[in-house]
């Protein structure tokens, strides 16, 4: 069990190529007891932006603040506090910052990143994904 915040959380620049401004923290891993599954916190300074990429695994996406703008399958999607999103596997995306401030979202990804076991995730995020897969 964790209970803690995020600002008690050390915070790693993001070296990937590309990533400009991005920072992760690493909030809940199986380390914590989550198996299967790694939360994430992304904190991408104004005007920062992640690489535009693709993989082979899926995440779910929540912003927790800020503003920007999320690049996915060839569409540019307008993002704030509040929004979510799934991206699913080998989908380009992007996540960034819009001129006037920061962006930070959470980002749940398998451990061994590949298929999501649903029948590890929490009955909330069951149902959340059940609601996308039936948009």
């Amino acid at each position: 069990m964790v209970v803690s915040h995020r600002d008690q959380v050390s915070k790693v620049p993001m070296s990937m190529a590309g990533a400009e401004g991005v920072f992760k923290k690493i909030l809940i891993s199986p380390e914590e007891g989550w198996e299967g599954y790694v939360m994430r916190l992304f904190e991408i300074e104004e005007g920062g932006h992640t690489p535009r990429h693709q993989h082979p695994w899926p995440h779910i996406n929540f912003v927790a603040d800020g503003r920007g703008i999320l690049y996915l399958d060839g569409e540019e999607h307008e993002l704030r506090a509040g929004c979510f999103a799934y991206v699913p596997a080998g989908k380009e995306h992007q996540f960034y910052s819009t001129a006037n401030g920061h962006l930070s979202l959470i980002c749940i990804v398998t451990a061994r990143r590949g298929k999501i076991r649903m029948e590890l995730l929490p009955t909330g995020f069951k149902l959340y994904l059940g609601q996308l897969s039936a948009l």
